[in-house]
């Protein structure tokens, strides 16, 4: 096989040492070629080491102990939201709210926003490319309220219909609701425009950028996002914890999520006052380990930098549409001219389940199905697809193993 090429500042083959999983075999000792990285990604040494430390030496909650403990605990907490306010660019670090992941992000915002903002007759807007996180939310709160829900429609190349997208914008329009970078297809959005264009008409928009945080520099001010929301375990840290950023202004306007610890100012049988952002929104005992992975993960990508990783990246994807794309029998799914590192496909009429289960046997990990985007799926005429997410430890090697094992698909089919 071809020595996979990349930058001389981006060390591939050193990348890949420093994620335990990837050194296993499957099966029969076949190596492992994980190609599932839009579900969840890997994680490196430095953040399993990081959240171990957590629990072997630092293990106390946070914020309300005066012991040792608990206040060694708490500072290297709120170092992580500064980690994370830092790489997002956020103009106040108690604008990061540590939320479970995008879902409860979006669903805090669902909740928190619509009680104050959405009424009946007011319109959301969301797109054709969104994943269930950043629909069934937005569906929830219309059926509530009596508001109605518009769709942005998709060219058939799977990018979106902006004319469409300004038709739908009106007075009526409490709040757009779009992907950062499609889950299902990899196409990229033009999100500063589409802020842009509802700003205009003083609309706010959330941002989910689940699949933007592992593989683009996220600047929220320049892109004047009022809201964006990433989860850790996709870019390299655990699952269970991860990030709704707010402007300072709505956060502060909108009513508290969740009751409980650690969101109060004063609680009396009568009434409760609520603490100063950015604990109004962090009721409970957070994910303490995972804000320390998760800082350690943000480290560890910026050690590597944002342009060597999208530079890599770029490369493995275009080497992977052209080697799948050519292989005969193969239609792909979304060819969008600005992508990321996502490649969904059909092999001939070969369910994409079928085709899943031989390639996970050759020891290729991808992932099949709709993709948490059923009505995308509707859109396209499909009943899913095979898919495969690249993230920066994936090389050539990985995607000349992936074409093999799509002819051997084809070879047990034929």
């Amino acid at each position: 096989m071809p020595t996979p090429r990349t930058s001389v500042a981006f060390d591939v083959d050193a990348v890949r040492a420093a994620f335990p999983a990837l050194q296993q075999t499957v099966y029969d000792e076949l190596p492992l070629i994980y190609l599932d990285n839009a579900a969840t990604a890997q994680k490196p040494r430095v953040v399993l080491d990081r959240m171990a430390h957590y629990y072997a030496v630092e293990n106390s909650n946070i914020h309300r102990g005066v012991h040792f403990l608990s206040q060694q605990a708490t500072d290297a907490y709120e170092q992580a939201r500064q980690t994370v306010a830092r790489f997002i660019n956020a103009a106040h670090t108690h604008e990061v709210i540590f939320t479970r992941g995008t879902t409860e992000a979006i669903n805090l915002i669902a909740s928190s926003y619509g009680k104050t903002q959405v009424s009946a007759g007011d319109e959301l807007v969301v797109s054709a490319l969104e994943h269930h996180s950043n629909l069934v939310p937005w569906q929830m709160l219309c059926e509530e309220v009596g508001a109605t829900l518009r769709i942005i429609p998709i060219h058939d190349d799977g990018s979106l219909d902006l004319d469409a997208y300004r038709s739908l914008l009106s007075e009526r329009t409490k709040l757009v609701a779009v992907n950062h970078i499609s889950n299902a297809l990899g196409t990229i959005n033009p999100i500063a425009q589409i802020i842009a264009d509802a700003h205009a008409l003083e609309i706010p928009v959330l941002i989910d950028g689940a699949q933007a945080a592992p593989h683009a520099k996220i600047d929220v001010r320049a892109l004047d996002a009022d809201f964006y929301c990433f989860s850790s375990h996709k870019m390299f840290g655990p699952t269970g914890i991860g990030v709704l950023y707010g402007k300072e202004a709505w956060l502060n306007a909108l009513p508290p999520y969740q009751g409980g610890g650690d969101m109060i100012e004063q609680v009396s049988f009568e009434r409760s006052t609520y603490d100063s952002l950015p604990h109004k929104f962090e009721a409970g005992t957070p994910h303490i380990a995972g804000g320390l992975g998760l800082a350690a993960a943000i480290d560890f990508m910026e050690s590597l930098g944002h342009d060597a990783i999208e530079a890599h990246e770029r490369e493995v994807l275009a080497y992977a549409t052209e080697r799948i794309g050519n292989i005969e029998g193969v239609r792909l799914i979304g060819t969008a001219p600005q992508k990321a590192s996502v490649v969904s496909f059909l092999v001939g009429d070969i369910h994409p389940y079928d085709a899943g289960t031989i390639l996970d046997r050759l020891g290729i990990a991808v992932r099949t199905g709709h993709h948490c985007a059923q009505p995308l799926m509707d859109r396209l005429g499909i009943p899913g697809t095979v898919r495969a997410s690249f993230a920066l430890y994936n090389t050539r090697n990985d995607v000349d193993a992936l074409a093999d094992g799509i002819l051997k698909v084809k070879q047990l089919f034929a």
